[in-house]
């Protein structure tokens, strides 16, 4: 108990050498508590050196009374907290604890709602912005934002008919096995009503906040912002783009944009050479579509995904929600933030629902020899941090020194030796290019009768390795080959 409790302030614990004479001072600590994971007030600790300095022993039940009862008159609605005693080194000191309550939001009676509501972050009580006060008032009614009817948006059959036969087609591209893709059901609307991404209201069907994020059609769309930094820092930009529309579009545009900037190295197994990307790619295409998923989508801001030289970070805007922890996370702990759109990306394969994706993620690092990655929760937001092998950049840097310093006879040379090792898929898309350069890529993955983005890696590792480039636009252009089959 002595070790949690002087182990410094924190997120759920908060010092005073004495009870203040205005109790606003530690109301604020109070309703930030109640809204938040719980805390601990201990009175009779020095805050700045933690030395302990005890109440007065004649007075010290008095004080208890008169915490309790400004508790009690001061918050709205009503918190009930546990107060109790305990000695330490002769000294006693007063340990008033704030359960998490179920009644969210609560605040500081004579300030109002607006005004009088606090949250815990970073070990410091916050005035709660509008949309954290919005997200504790949907909380505490035990509603959610993406189940909320968006209210300017109309829709009739064949707009429902159309986000149906979208999502069943992600589906489908996102499933390897045949068996599975068939039995893949169809979306209906009835469907989309039971998860939440439409509401029947006296036979008017109305679309929600999922829906709007899922056609692209919020008022104001989220985006996902990418970016390449030189070094560690986010001091100089080598590259950077945003990504828009729907989100489930947006979880594959980043993915794809995060492959074509991280290195990749290969392996032979058996008899064929295959590509491996310095990063496990599931884990990272995980890490982007749990942040679109879990976000709070009432803040503002942006989720990034930010390349760096030694790691990934992924940042998505929302606090973790309150019963839950990271410890909790990373046993495989799961609770949704917004239950439309995970059940949306559950059935398109996106995601999975029940907690899996932290302690996989975690696994294929492990597998791939990488440091573990890491978990922020912090300033209201929530980051994730993967890291890459830095012994990787200092050989590409030597590599990049050397090919520079040989003539361009000899580096032809070296390009074709190395392009020429192609593996049995690569010979298949480029024998399918060979006989139609027109196809898209959705027209090679029908060919093939692959999903489009298994079709994508193989051509954005070919174009990197120089073997085939295109020209023209996606749709009216066609593919040349750069090398002989």
């Amino acid at each position: 108990m002595k070790n949690k409790l002087f182990s410094g302030e924190s997120i759920n614990i908060e010092y005073k050498v004495e009870m203040p004479k205005k109790s606003e001072k530690y109301m604020k600590t109070v309703v930030a508590f109640a809204n938040g994971r719980g805390g601990r007030i201990v009175f009779g600790v020095d805050d700045k050196t933690l030395n302990i300095v005890g109440m007065n022993p004649d007075t010290i039940f008095q004080t208890m009374d008169a915490i309790t009862n400004a508790i009690s008159d001061s918050c709205e609605p009503k918190i009930y907290p546990d107060v109790t005693l305990q000695s330490i080194d002769d000294k006693t000191i007063i340990v008033v604890e704030i359960h998490p309550g179920p009644m969210r939001p609560y605040y500081i009676k004579n300030k109002g709602l607006v005004d009088g509501t606090y949250v815990r972050v970073a070990g410091t009580s916050r005035h709660a912005e509008g949309y954290m006060l919005k997200e504790l008032i949907l909380e505490g009614q035990n509603r959610y934002f993406d189940n909320e009817p968006c209210e300017y948006l109309e829709i009739n059959e064949d707009d429902i008919k159309d986000l149906c036969d979208k999502m069943k087609k992600i589906a489908i591209e996102n499933t390897w096995n045949d068996e599975e893709k068939a039995a893949i059901r169809d979306v209906t609307k009835n469907i989309l009503i039971t998860w939440g991404i439409l509401k029947e209201d006296n036979g008017k069907i109305i679309p929600t906040n999922a829906y709007a994020l899922l056609t692209g059609k919020m008022q104001i769309q989220p985006t996902i912002q990418c970016a390449v930094f030189k070094g560690k820092t986010r001091a100089y930009f080598v590259d950077r783009r945003e990504f828009s529309g729907p989100i489930q579009d947006q979880v594959q545009l980043a993915f794809q944009y995060v492959l074509e900037k991280i290195n990749m190295g290969m392996q032979i197994k058996g008899i064929y050479r295959q590509d491996v990307y310095e990063l496990p790619i599931n884990s990272v295409r995980e890490l982007i579509a749990n942040a679109v998923a879990h976000r709070n989508y009432l803040e503002p801001g942006n989720i990034q995904v930010a390349i760096f030289d030694d790691r990934l970070e992924v940042t998505s805007p929302g606090m973790l929600l309150n019963t839950v922890s990271i410890k909790k996370m990373i046993e495989g702990y799961s609770r949704l933030r917004n239950p439309a759109i995970a059940n949306a990306f559950a059935y398109m394969k996106i995601i999975e629902k029940w907690g899996t994706g932290i302690p996989r993620i975690l696994r294929e690092c492990k597998e791939y020899g990488l440091k573990k990655p890491e978990l922020i929760d912090f300033d209201g937001d929530f980051r994730v941090n993967m890291y890459r092998r830095e012994e990787k950049s200092k050989t590409t840097q030597t590599t990049t020194q050397i090919t520079t310093q040989t003539t361009t006879q000899t580096t032809t040379q070296i390009t074709t030796q190395t392009t020429i090792k192609l593996t049995k898929n690569d010979h298949e898309i480029l024998q399918v290019i060979q006989n139609n350069p027109a196809l898209s890529q959705k027209e090679i993955a029908m060919e093939l009768g692959w999903t489009v983005d298994r079709v994508k890696y193989y051509l954005n590792k070919m174009k990197k390795q120089e073997a085939i480039r295109r020209i023209g636009s996606s749709h009216k252009g066609y593919w040349e080959l750069l090398i002989k089959l």
